[in-house]
């Protein structure tokens, strides 16, 4: 009977036992105790992760997912334990993983700022000594990676003035298809042929026959003979014997009538040097207002403060001697601007010695969604682009350095972090010095600072304008933006051109746009144009708008008005830029069309 009362009542302490395990108040104290094991062990995970007590924004939404009606403790059991305690170490995982990468995300932004600062201290007008350099940055400069938004400005310049000039006994310029640097690898360099005979790289192609390395592009992508015409106009402009008494000169002055804006002044040279070609001169400018200022030093109050002159030194200095004969004037030898009416400075005769080639200009320019074929100043509009451009055909070492200050305000910050991807990141406490290989030095030289593409420049003409165009709001402007974009879904980035305040503050109701654009006093009201470049000072006003010009040059794309000279004149450079084909829409047409 005992095993039989034994195992009677084993039964009942188990029916007991089962009904006890099958009450809720015996699932909760259950339910308890489990969560103060997973809560005792979330606590260890934390402690031992960062030694602190945090918290982070904890979801409860996985504890109702999946539980079945509170009758079994098995499954409570595994919910909890298999759900809840896996996503809270889960949870605390990612926090403390997040807190570790807070440094390396600062850290990289101190690297960015750093890389920047450095760069941006390069381009002050006073560089610093090494000495000083290290001890502000705590590295050298030689340790500092190349800017590739930012360009050699003495090198270039020194390239050009080869390009620009003939070599002894009247040799034509080296325009040969070896451009950059790669013109001046050394003659003495040797190459090992296919059939492994040493060769002697001395041998270049003749140049009389080369197009002027300034022009970018074929014919079918500038306007009609561009590249034929902007070598005549160097050649005309260079004779190889200025003493030549068969030489005439033209000199001119600059305009510097009030009013007049640096886009009058260049179509009023256009205007000159149409003349010069007409009547076999050589153009020689003289007094240039705009320069003169303590920025262009040397070359104060003269065109080369900017860009290369129009002919060679010893022209002008013939020139300029000539001026001093009597016998020269009477014989016609050399002229003045004096010595022209306006209108044939303005409204004169276009050279044809290259035919009518206005007559087949591309239809590429938008005015209300219709393309231009045909206007009544096709032959100016064609001539003044290639007058402009053989003017500025060549930036010298301090328009090159303005415009390396304006690009590194406004592109400075991302080009750092596209450097910095690239190179090691313990930059700057580990630095790798590698010596330029010959086809970074040479071949690579060529290459154009990097700007983020595709970028649209858009010049916003208002203010006193309205006396002579059609002048339009910042929204329709960007209505056409809007357009080249329906296209171009890539395209995110605009130059902004304006002298209008109220036209930057627009810009805040475009925020899918990326606008740039220079750091200036802006006018705010209708004051007349030249009322705000004296606000400015003659070194602002001159400088900041031609940044604008060259920036608007190299874009992929244009948004302006024709009715605007310094418009027209943006139009004509890239036509003679290799742009033709990138269009341009225009808000309204040129007064005179």
């Amino acid at each position: 009977m005992e095993p039989t009362n034994q195992k009677f009542l084993e039964r009942v302490v188990s029916h007991r036992a089962l009904q006890m395990g099958n009450s809720f108040p015996c699932q909760i104290c259950v339910v308890g105790f489990l969560c103060g094991i997973c809560l005792t062990s979330l606590f260890l995970a934390v402690l031992t992760s960062v030694g602190t007590f945090g918290f982070t924004g904890i979801s409860f939404s996985s504890l109702s997912m999946g539980v079945s009606p509170w009758n079994s403790s098995s499954e409570i059991v595994n919910v909890i334990s298999s759900s809840d305690c896996n996503f809270k170490v889960k949870e605390t995982e990612r926090w403390v993983d997040l807190k570790q990468r807070e440094p390396e995300r600062n850290d990289d932004g101190e690297r960015v700022s750093l890389l920047t600062e450095a760069w941006g201290a390069l381009l002050a007008d006073r560089q610093p000594e090494e000495n000083e350099f290290l001890q502000r940055f705590r590295f050298s400069k030689s340790s500092l990676p190349s800017a590739p938004h930012l360009e050699n400005c003495k090198l270039s310049a020194r390239l050009n003035k080869r390009l620009d000039s003939r070599s002894g006994a009247g040799k034509f310029p080296p325009w040969t298809t070896w451009k950059g640097s790669l013109n001046m690898y050394p003659a003495t360099a040797t190459a090992t042929a296919t059939d492994g005979n040493v060769r002697r790289l001395t041998h270049q192609p003749v140049s009389d026959g080369a197009h002027p390395p300034w022009i970018v592009g074929s014919d079918e992508e500038n306007y009609p003979l561009t590249r034929k015409v902007q070598r005549d106009i160097w050649i005309h402009q260079h004779p190889i014997n200025c003493s030549d008494p068969n030489i005439k000169f033209l000199v001119a002055d600059w305009e510097v009538l009030p009013g007049f804006g640096i886009g009058a002044q260049l179509a009023g040279m256009a205007g000159l040097l149409a003349i010069a070609i007409n009547e076999k001169r050589v153009l020689v400018t003289g007094h240039y207002n705009r320069a003169d200022h303590d920025g262009c030093k040397a070359s104060r109050s003269s065109w080369s403060c900017y860009f290369f002159l129009e002919t060679s030194q010893e022209c002008r200095d013939r020139a300029f001697e000539l001026m001093k004969n009597k016998d020269a004037w009477e014989k016609g030898i050399i002229k003045r601007k004096d010595d022209y009416k306006t209108k044939e400075i303005w409204t004169g005769k276009i050279p044809r010695v290259w035919g009518d080639p206005w007559s087949y200009l591309q239809p590429t320019t938008d005015i209300n969604g219709s393309l231009i074929a045909v206007h009544h100043k096709m032959d100016r509009r064609w001539w003044r682009a290639q007058a402009v451009r053989y003017l500025m055909r060549f930036q010298t070492e301090y328009t090159c350095g303005l415009l390396n200050i304006a690009q590194h305000a406004a592109f400075g910050e991302e080009a750092a972090k596209m450097v910095l991807a690239s190179i090691d990141r313990e930059w700057p406490k580990v630095i790798t010095n590698k010596p330029k290989s010959d086809i970074e030095e040479f071949v690579w030289s060529n290459h154009r600072p990097w700007v983020p593409r595709p970028l649209l420049s858009m010049h916003v003409r208002m203010g006193d304008k309205a006396c002579e165009m059609k002048v339009v709001e910042f929204e329709q402007y960007m209505g056409l933006a809007h357009r080249i974009r329906m296209r171009f879904p890539h395209l995110n980035n605009i130059w902004l051109s304006t002298e209008m305040q109220e036209v930057i503050d627009k810009t805040k109701s475009y925020p899918h746009w990326n606008f740039y654009y220079t750091n200036v006093k802006r006018q705010v009201g209708n004051a007349s144009m030249a009322a705000y470049e004296a606000s400015l000072g003659r070194k602002t006003s001159t400088n900041y708008p031609l940044v604008n010009f060259l920036m608007a040059v190299e874009s992929d794309f244009f948004i302006g008005a024709l009715g605007s000279t310094w418009c027209f004149l943006i139009d004509g450079m890239r036509n003679t830029g290799g742009k033709v084909m990138a269009g341009y829409l225009s808000v309204n047409k040129d007064r005179f069309w």
